[in-house]
């Protein structure tokens, strides 16, 4: 009897203790975020908040030696926290999320890494390389339970937001046309370090040049303002306008993404004058000019007006705010939201459908 009372109070104890630890996390406890990957010159999203209290850095992986000691984290963290082994790592340090900062294609295998042991995933865009990655991530989401946030800089921006609200409340009646211009003077042209270039024009590590990586923003806005409906067709000519600096992958992407009643236009470059990240959307009523992330033109009513955009709200006004909302289950983001899984399957599929156009000169039936 007496060993029976003290096996039944060993089990009240743990589960005290696995209750309070739920209960802390959703209390307001920092977020347990490892980071898989270093290269990635987004990593800044990391380094610039760390120290801000709703997330801690438990582990950081990174398989190359001269990048793990070479980092804006490794400057900022304690050495013990860096790995040269994934699966080593989070089972040592059991994040409740990885962020990956690696290579487009080292997706996959973060979540291959993080979905058994019930880690939920955030990557940098796009979700995936191609096709094939992106839906084996999802099989894998699915099975095991876990999230997959892709983050987006746009995804912050309240003019974004508050084009669709405008959209959405039918200010400008139905869409008929939206242009996406994404991209800058390119990668080496504007400084980015060695380490982020070195698989960012690689075809295979990035998945393709700027097609990729900046085609993959008016896709995912597209996505977002289409509320998930997936295209009839895709068709893309990618040049190389500066093949000496570029030699391996598009310098230079047009992506035509056709809707039974609307035309996009995604323009996404490495040639641009000077950084652009602006969409026009015109509607059977009006248009709305997205110019920056606080500055915007609508005209509606006859009327040409610049409103302020509405400020965003925690936590939707910051990643790592968001992406513990999400995780905590806080927030129950809609299916195409910008960082959802859904939305993002489509982003791969027509960049994947860009890729083939130009190959074959063909326009891309996807339905």
């Amino acid at each position: 009897m007496k060993g029976t009372k003290i096996f039944f109070s060993l089990l009240l104890l743990v589960g005290t203790a696995l209750f309070s630890t739920s209960f802390a996390q959703q209390a307001g406890s920092p977020l347990r975020v490892a980071v898989a990957g270093v290269s990635h010159g987004h990593l800044g999203d990391v380094t610039s908040r760390v120290e801000r209290g709703d997330f801690v850095v438990v582990g950081v992986y990174e398989a190359d030696d001269e990048i793990r000691a070479n980092n804006g984290l490794y400057r900022k963290l304690d050495h013990s926290l860096f790995y040269a082994s994934l699966p080593e790592m989070l089972d040592k340090t059991r994040p409740e999320v990885a962020v990956a900062y690696g290579s487009i294609y080292d997706h996959l295998a973060v979540v291959e890494a993080c979905a058994p042991r019930g880690i939920h995933v955030m990557v940098e865009k796009p979700l995936a390389v191609n096709t094939e990655h992106a839906r084996r991530m999802a099989e894998l989401a699915r099975k095991h339970g876990i999230k997959i946030i892709t983050n987006y800089e746009t995804t912050w921006y309240p003019t974004n937001h508050e084009a669709k609200r405008m959209i959405d409340n039918g200010l400008i009646g139905e869409i008929t046309r939206i242009n996406v211009y994404d991209g800058h003077q390119g990668p080496f042209e504007i400084g980015c370090g060695k380490y982020f270039t070195d698989w960012l024009t690689d075809p295979v590590k990035n998945g393709g040049g700027a097609v990729i990586d900046f085609g993959c923003y008016g896709a995912n806005l597209v996505t977002w303002l289409m509320k998930g409906e997936r295209p009839v067709s895709v068709y893309a000519v990618l040049k190389q306008q500066k093949p000496n600096v570029y030699p391996k992958v598009d310098d230079d992407a047009t992506i035509i993404v056709e809707y039974p009643n609307a035309t996009v236009q995604i323009m996404a470059s490495w040639n641009w004058p000077q950084g652009r990240k602006d969409m026009h959307v015109y509607g059977s009523k009006g248009y709305i000019y997205q110019d920056t992330k606080d500055k915007m033109r609508v005209y509606a009513d006859r009327k040409l007006t610049t409103p302020t955009p509405t400020a965003l709200e925690a936590p939707y006004n910051d990643v790592f705010r968001y992406l513990k909302a999400v995780v905590r289950e806080e927030i129950k983001p809609d299916a195409y939201d910008l960082s959802a899984l859904d939305n993002n399957l489509i982003v791969v599929e027509i960049l994947e459908a860009a890729i083939r156009s130009h190959k074959t000169g063909e326009v891309i039936k996807l339905r």
